[in-house]
């Protein structure tokens, strides 16, 4: 299926952080931090039966870990795509500007289908 998004990425498009190409957008928060959220879920979940209110504690202890986290990270995302535009020329390129502003759309894009 035709991306029409991707098609408009330059083709210098940074890879992922390992230098690897990426299909995708990188996710929000580092693998080893998902990994320990889903272990906590995964750990509610299985212990509902013998303890219900501890693992609803749990759940909700991970769910509020994660927020605070994606907040965290969306908030360095920001002061990154900021800092690439606003000090700029007022003369600069548009091609600057229309980068950035491709930036903000994917995350905001992301943040609203999931």
């Amino acid at each position: 299926m035709y991306d029409q998004t991707r098609a408009q990425q330059p083709a210098d498009r940074p890879s992922g952080r390992d230098g690897r190409h990426v299909s995708g957008p990188e996710p929000l928060l580092p693998p080893g931090e998902r990994d320990e959220i889903v272990r906590r879920l995964g750990h509610a979940v299985n212990t509902f039966a013998a303890t219900p209110r501890e693992a609803l504690e749990e759940a909700e202890s991970a769910y509020d870990e994660t927020v605070d986290r994606l907040v965290k990270a969306l908030a360095e995302q920001r002061k990154a795509l900021r800092a690439g535009w606003e000090d700029q020329d007022p003369e600069t390129d548009s091609t600057e500007l229309r980068l950035a502003l491709r930036q903000y759309r994917e995350i905001t894009q992301r943040l609203l289908r999931t």
